[in-house]
């Protein structure tokens, strides 16, 4: 399968996918993960409050915490973490992709929390890496915004977001939000699955 370095098509800067998942059960994935250590967010500069993140999926090698929450742009090989074993619904989310899997994590950001704007200058399909969300809890006071435009996101669906654009977070509300957080190489079948959904809601 051909992989493209770059793409030569405009992908909108937020794109819900045509997938929705049972926001239920992967509560029930998330109850089973909630009794491991989770380790805050070592960009701290980026935000105030606690934004934690629990690795599914990372670098081959990582071995230390902070190691196994981090995306590496250049890493090339990526492993499931013992995590990802007692989470058996998001193991079959992550089996509708097609194209190549990096980092798979839980980020959560409790109450009163807020992720500051910033950009990942890497994190966009036409540069040959999408970041895919998967909302499993949040609340009507969270906001979610990219470009300074929010995007509203529901349990259960599934969303590419270019991160390499300006972006900030907001937790207003009582109760915590978790995403689930992919990172995965745009290869055709991406890129195709992306278009089509641009299209349909265009």
């Amino acid at each position: 399968m051909r992989v493209p370095e770059q793409s030569p098509r405009a992908i909108p800067d937020r794109v819900r996918l045509p997938f929705t998942f049972d926001a239920a059960r992967l509560c029930t994935d998330l109850d089973r993960l909630l009794r491991h250590d989770w380790t805050e967010h070592f960009v701290r500069q980026n935000y105030h409050g606690m934004w934690d993140v629990l690795p599914l999926r990372y670098k081959h090698d990582a071995k230390h915490p902070i190691m196994m929450i981090y995306s590496d742009s250049t890493a090339t090989k990526f492993v499931d973490g013992p995590m990802l074993g007692e989470a058996p619904y998001i193991r079959e989310l992550l089996g509708v992709f097609r194209s190549p899997l990096r980092s798979v994590r839980l980020m959560r950001l409790t109450p009163g929390s807020l992720i500051k704007e910033h950009d990942d200058l890497d994190l966009a399909a036409e540069l040959g890496t999408a970041r895919i969300h998967v909302p499993i809890t949040t609340n009507p006071q969270v906001e979610f915004l990219v470009n300074r435009s929010p995007v509203r996101m529901a349990p259960g669906e599934m969303w590419y977001l270019r991160l390499s654009d300006p972006h900030s977070v907001a937790n207003r509300g009582t109760t915590d939000r978790v995403h689930l957080v992919i990172d995965t190489v745009v290869d055709d079948w991406l890129l195709d699955t992306l278009d089509a959904a641009a299209r349909q809601s265009a």
